[in-house]
């Protein structure tokens, strides 16, 4: 009798993680899921925009009062509220039928999991046959953490009613507590940039000629028109800047700027073939109170990749040679490259800014395509179906997934290409 008693008991042991685990199950069901998935940001959302009496946007001047609703898979990013509404941009604007934006909402507010602010950007990347040029772009600053780098969300885009495609929604560079989070008193946020500075803008008083490289500056911050007195203490800031990195002295440089965003900046400009930086446009800069200077955020990069540029206005073409450069074979010198202001070459005479800036490349290298373009590839699938139909309300003469594919052994042939150009960059005299 006790033998079989024991082999019952063996048996319904047996059996008691199997009711253990129905019981478990049982109760996982009642129970709220307490582990919460981050939301995607690859997914693509739905932004309606409906302007007062259905203005139309015809001015970067002049903002519009307007309604803004965000619909996204994920409850949470949801969105409801007034703002206004006005263009921006400079080709894009002028030249190409599907426009870019600035929403400024009427409250600060987080959007598509964005931390809040009232400034936000649509950019509308018509010339990018990729969608994916700004987005890999910002993707490289995060990875080598770039400080306040942009971050992308792509969004389908109702204006009026009327379907306009597909957009890329970032942030506005801009001082703020959650974008460049600079002093309110003493920080600063530049631009150098030919469209804004004051060649173009001449009438604008928040721009000036740098003073050792002449180069086109326009302040982003502080409010310089507000405060006149401030414009000159910029310029001459600025100028202390560009008067240490004349000299390619390292230590005295080290003191003014923070040199690896110096790095990551060119390495980035220079990857993706963005020969903008010789005008030079759209390169900010900043500096917090008693702090050092450094290069951010990065912005705008369809006229990377190898644009051909005698298409400006009705060409889409990229990705022909991967063997041009913007800095070239000896930057100090400008050869076989553009002639960028040597503002961003000089230092390359630093026995010891030529060591870090190999390294810095020997050790990036091999995950540009295995972290940066696999992680730009996820925007890529989770908006198929948006980009074709974009491609239905924008046609033009590219087909996205073909230049996608190109895009992507572009990429692969560059780096190899430039593993070689680098690593013989001259080793530097100081």
């Amino acid at each position: 009798m006790k033998v079989k008693r024991n082999t019952q008991i063996a048996k319904l042991l047996l059996f008691l993680p199997f009711f253990f685990f129905l019981f478990s199950c049982s109760d996982e069901k009642e129970k709220p899921n307490v582990y919460k998935v981050p939301n995607s940001p690859f997914e693509v959302s739905k932004i309606s925009i409906l302007t007062e009496g259905n203005e139309p946007i015809v001015t970067k001047k002049d903002y519009i009062n307007c309604q803004i609703e965000i619909e996204s898979i994920y409850e949470d990013w949801n969105f409801s509220g007034p703002g206004r509404i006005r263009g921006r941009g400079n080709s894009t604007w002028l030249w190409y039928p599907k426009k870019p934006y600035r929403i400024k909402l009427n409250e600060n507010a987080e959007i598509l999991g964005l931390k809040a602010e009232k400034d936000w950007i649509l950019l509308a990347n018509y010339r990018d046959p990729t969608h994916l040029m700004n987005t890999f772009s910002f993707l490289m600053g995060e990875k080598l953490n770039l400080p306040y780098t942009n971050h992308s969300r792509y969004v389908e885009v109702t204006l009026n009613n009327e379907y306009i495609g597909l957009y890329q929604l970032t942030e506005q560079v801009e001082q703020g507590a959650n974008r460049v989070a600079v002093d309110k008193i003493e920080g600063i946020l530049i631009s150098l940039d030919a469209d804004d500075g004051p060649e173009l803008n001449s009438a604008g008083l928040d721009n000036f000629w740098s003073t050792i490289y002449k180069m086109p500056i326009c302040v982003k911050y502080p409010d310089v028109e507000a405060n006149p007195g401030k414009l000159d203490f910029v310029k001459n800031e600025f100028a202390k800047l560009e008067q240490s990195i004349k000299t390619g002295n390292y230590t005295e440089v080290s003191k003014m700027l923070n040199i690896s965003t110096l790095i990551d900046y060119l390495l980035i400009q220079e990857l993706v073939y963005n020969v903008e930086v010789a005008a030079p446009r759209s390169i900010y800069m900043f500096r917090d109170k008693g702090g050092l200077w450094n290069f951010g955020p990065l912005w705008d990069f369809d006229a990377g990749f190898d644009f051909d540029w005698s298409t400006m206005f009705t060409g889409h073409n990229y990705f022909k040679d991967y063997k041009k450069l913007v800095f070239g074979a000896d930057p100090v010198n400008h050869i076989g490259g553009y002639t960028v202001p040597s503002f961003f070459t000089d230092l390359f005479k630093n026995k010891r800014f030529v060591s870090e800036y190999k390294s810095r490349w020997n050790g990036i290298k091999d995950k540009i395509m295995s972290e940066v373009w696999s992680e730009t590839s996820q925007y890529a699938n989770f908006s198929k179906n948006a980009m074709k139909k974009d491609a239905i309300r924008w046609p033009i003469d590219k087909d996205y997934e073909i230049e996608i594919r190109r895009m992507e052994n572009w990429l692969r042939n560059r780096i190899n290409y430039l593993n070689a150009v680098i690593n013989n960059y001259p080793p530097g005299y100081l």
